[in-house]
């Protein structure tokens, strides 16, 4: 079986996130980095190109020279997946035209910087035969999927109330912004409408949406900035209700002094609750209103055919971070090659995050931000019916 060819925009020198998608997508041996454009530096892009073993013929040093000269290679050598690992502002227009070009797209978070864009790429997905991706990590740890069985299994019974987290620490100094990494997300050019929110918000809306099988309907915010030079937020809570019966919280904050990557969700129904951190990853919490509590561990009677089909490791073994992203990296490469097949994916591959969840993405930091700026409660979450 020959890899899937892959090509990347960003994640140059010094970016975490790019590291992080070559080594997640090749730790199955199934698919190949063959060409990229890794800085906005053409100099650069080239030279780190080939420190990353590539042939200097396809170290690129602008984006339309890769998506040209790959569409013009024979097709058994040219890329197949393009992932996009850049600032925000630039996910829409790069998924575009790769999209033209019939390239299949992983991208980064959030799909684009507003909801018309996302709007605009579902449609133009629509009408073609390319596949795409959005890397929403947590949903490929083994037990969040193991907690939405649980969840939809009917086993916490009836949700009233759910509770998710996200602390971060690294924006809390007053010059945080001065480094590379901070700087293009407090920057409204780069990162869209809001920096907090759409950075670790979003994950923390679309792990509750995931985990509980339910639509944020409803938000009630409230945005701040530990700084007053800052553009944009760095710390916000929001209100949430999924429907009528639901109601939730969503705490995120970069400005949490000490914390490092602080991600938790507890969801409480009428019979039991659940509770899963990222920083403790391989523990489900189960707790019941009648029996004692149980902790349901990784790779240990998963009752979750997509637990147990995205568990690597034996019980007791450890996985994390670049095992769940090389999760959605893996899953991805099935449906790329029953697209190639023409045939259905296998079960395993169907749980991958895509435009549906970046849509809904958008609609939650949109919804978000004009909410805190209101001085009316309850914003609705336009087209919130999508998630279905």
């Amino acid at each position: 079986m020959k890899k899937i060819k892959m090509g990347m925009v960003g994640g140059g020198p010094n970016a975490f996130i790019g590291a992080i998608h070559r080594m997640a997508a090749q730790l199955d041996g199934q698919i190949e980095l063959v060409c990229g454009v890794f800085s906005s530096s053409p100099q650069r892009s080239y030279e780190y190109g080939r420190t990353l073993g590539l042939k200097a013929s396809r170290c690129y040093r602008h984006f339309n020279d890769l998506l040209e000269q790959e569409s013009s290679l024979p097709k058994s050598q040219r890329m197949e997946l393009l992932a996009i690992v850049t600032p925000n502002h630039l996910h829409f227009q790069m998924a575009s035209e790769a999209i033209k070009h019939g390239f299949h797209v992983i991208s980064d978070k959030p799909a684009t910087i507003s909801l018309a864009q996302a709007l605009t790429l579902a449609r133009q997905l629509a009408c073609s035969d390319v596949l795409y991706a959005l890397t929403y990590t947590y949903t490929g740890y083994p037990m969040v999927k193991e907690a939405r069985y649980r969840v939809h299994a009917g086993e916490l019974g009836t949700i009233r109330k759910i509770i998710v987290s996200y602390q971060q620490g690294w924006l809390s100094g007053k010059n945080a912004e001065s480094t590379k990494q901070a700087s293009w997300r407090l920057d409204p050019e780069q990162a869209g409408l809001s920096c907090c929110m759409g950075d670790i918000g979003v994950h923390a809306a679309n792990l509750a949406e995931y985990i509980s099988g339910q639509s944020i309907t409803h938000v009630c915010a409230d945005l701040n900035t530990a700084y007053e030079h800052r553009a944009l937020d760095d710390d916000g809570t929001v209100l949430l209700k999924f429907g009528d019966e639901i109601k939730g919280v969503l705490l995120a904050s970069q400005v949490a002094t000490g914390e490092e990557n602080n991600l938790s969700i507890s969801v409480y129904g009428d019979k039991g609750s659940l509770k899963w951190q990222q920083q403790n990853p391989n523990s489900l919490t189960l707790r019941y209103a009648d029996s004692s509590m149980r902790v349901i561990r990784s790779g240990v009677a998963n009752e979750s055919s997509l637990a147990v089909a995205n568990t690597r490791l034996p019980a007791g073994h450890p996985e994390g971070y670049i095992e769940a992203f090389a999760n959605l990296y893996r899953n991805f490469a099935a449906q790329i090659r029953a697209r190639q097949l023409v045939q259905p994916p296998c079960d395993k591959a169907l749980d991958v995050p895509g435009i549906k969840e970046g849509i809904r993405g958008m609609m939650f930091i949109d919804s978000v931000v004009r909410a805190s700026g209101s001085s009316q409660k309850w914003h609705a979450v336009q087209g919130a019916q999508l998630h279905d």
